[in-house]
């Protein structure tokens, strides 16, 4: 498969129909769904959650669908919440957003040797759809880099799939938080509706080291301010995980040389 991205260039389709997408990402689109189907009643479950808090903050319902709509991001929405209370300056509330937010730029560094070839719009709306779990879902399926027919397709089916529930339990949260009191205590349910998506994803044994070292980091920095604990936990799990990929793959190596 090529790898290479004026090769993946050359390969990709010069146009896009609209209406109508080509064989492979049409399939590609359905592993997708089937890729992350068996997650999305908990991604509903973290969505309505998340709609309930926006709903109980000062933000007016509009504010805040808005706002669900325009941010994606659960953990960004949340942390800005007690500073709108507060009434904090914008700049601070940007900047909380902004460091939230940094592990996406890691996720997009690592998308970019699969999808440079195509063009900035594109590239614009994959960034959007783009969430933790569907970048983990994504890589997971260990596509080569450039142009592979199906894999745009596979990446839009599980990230869209994931927007789509996000937003509509989001929403409803958001129009019917006020029915739903706070002594049913629906924060720790959302925590509880996270663990199976996270163990759902441990497949290997560098999977299973980057999460345990992100917990542990994102525990023991958890008093850093603007949520710095989720970008050092993110940072650390890459790095444990790719030490631990290259490690094995050195004793593989040694293991094959040895049998010759």
């Amino acid at each position: 498969m090529p790898s290479s991205a004026p090769l993946a260039t050359a390969l990709a389709p010069k146009t896009m129909p609209t209406l109508r997408l080509p064989a492979a990402e049409r399939e590609g689109f359905a592993a997708g769904f089937r890729i992350i189907s068996p997650l999305l009643p908990a991604i509903f479950s973290w969505g309505l959650v998340t709609g309930v808090a926006m709903s109980k903050s000062v933000l007016t319902v509009p504010q805040a669908i808005g706002m669900s709509l325009m941010l994606y991001a659960g953990s960004a929405q949340l942390a800005t919440l007690p500073l709108f209370a507060a009434g904090m300056p914008l700049w601070t509330i940007l900047l909380t957003v902004a460091i939230v937010n940094l592990r996406f730029v890691i996720f997009s560094a690592a998308l970019q040797p699969h999808f440079s070839y195509l063009s900035l719009p594109r590239r614009i709306v994959l960034g959007y759809v783009n969430g933790d779990l569907g970048f983990v879902m994504f890589m997971n399926q260990n596509f080569a880099n450039g142009y592979v027919p199906g894999k745009e397709g596979t990446y839009f089916g599980i990230t869209i799939s994931n927007w789509a529930v996000w937003h509509v339990s989001s929403i409803l949260g958001i129009m019917l938080g006020a029915l739903v009191p706070d002594s049913w205590g629906l924060g720790f349910a959302g925590t509880l509706a996270l663990i199976p998506m996270m163990v759902h994803t441990i497949t290997t044994r560098s999977m299973l080291l980057a999460v345990t070292l992100a917990s542990v980091i994102g525990l023991l920095a958890f008093d850093l301010p603007y949520r710095l604990n989720l970008v050092l936990g993110v940072v650390g799990a890459l790095a444990a995980g790719m030490v631990c990929d290259e490690l094995t793959a050195r004793h593989a190596r040694k293991l094959s040389g040895g049998q010759r």
